[in-house]
């Protein structure tokens, strides 16, 4: 498994699960557990989740497959932006880690820009830092304007990571974010990385999948985690999905597969609007 490094030093895996859209409905509930645990069980550690999944249903879905496992997991979960005051962001993070079923979440994050101040989440953060409560904390949808807002705030500098869409068929962020994201020492972690599946039936991409011999859902995977600071957590809710994901882990697309693909999937020539699902 490939590895980044966050500010701290700490070093976590690139390939995760995230869990959009799981925890909707309970007849789905043993299903997605299951496809969580066969995660865990090829070796993937990093969970990707939210309050907003399932209206805290994702959360109780990773703790029913995490039972006896959390030890060695990277967990992450974000909270709602009108959760996100000063008081608000803890009493949210209290009932994530409830949900959980865990005493810490590893990556704690602003789900995107709401109407109270980025200086009063920031704190709510540093609070629950300094509590345990998380170990880290960042950002989701956030592009380059809104960094510099928040590298401005006190302590805004501390933001580990900016959770963005990034796919093929949607790549705005190469225009700037992403440079800007690794000179300032922030992970990005790409969500909804093969695009809601739009984008999995493009003929180059099968042509490449073929070459390697894996599905072209890992070469749409290991194409966002051509970047060294991008983590990829792609949903997955059956077994067969998983598998198929988890062998981007260690696919590196050559010279010859990345120009194909840029090919059919031109990188932005200006900016554009961030992307978001």
């Amino acid at each position: 498994m490939r590895t980044t490094r966050l500010k701290s030093g700490e070093t976590i895996p690139r390939l995760g699960i995230g869990t959009w859209h799981m925890g909707e409905r309970r007849t789905d509930r043993a299903t997605e557990s299951k496809a969580i645990a066969a995660a865990l069980d090829l070796g993937i550690t990093l969970i990707d989740t939210a309050e907003m999944y399932g209206e805290g249903g994702a959360e109780e879905v990773i703790a029913e497959a995490t039972v006896g496992r959390r030890d060695g997991l990277f967990i992450v979960s974000k909270v709602y932006p009108h959760n996100a005051s000063r008081a608000g962001a803890v009493a949210a993070c209290e009932r994530s880690l409830k949900r959980l079923k865990t005493d810490r979440i590893d990556l704690y994050l602003l789900h995107w820009q709401g109407s109270h101040p980025l200086a009063d989440t920031v704190a709510a953060f540093e609070k629950l830092k300094a509590d345990g409560k998380i170990r880290h904390w960042g950002v989701s949808n956030f592009d380059v304007e809104d960094m510099e807002d928040l590298r401005a705030v006190a302590k805004g500098t501390n933001c580990a990571s900016n959770q963005v869409l990034y796919h093929l068929g949607s790549r705005g962020i190469d225009f700037d974010l992403v440079g800007d994201c690794e000179r300032n020492g922030e992970m990005i972690m790409a969500y909804s990385p093969l695009g809601q599946g739009a984008i999995l039936g493009n003929r180059a991409l099968a042509d490449v999948a073929r070459k390697h011999g894996v599905a072209p859902s890992a070469v749409a995977i290991a194409w966002t985690m051509r970047h060294p600071h991008v983590v990829s957590i792609p949903k997955a809710s059956n077994l067969a999905h998983v598998r198929e994901n988890f062998a981007a882990a260690d696919l590196v697309l050559d010279a010859d597969d990345l120009a194909a693909l840029d090919a059919a999937f031109p990188p932005p020539t200006r900016k554009r609007s961030l992307g978001m699902l």
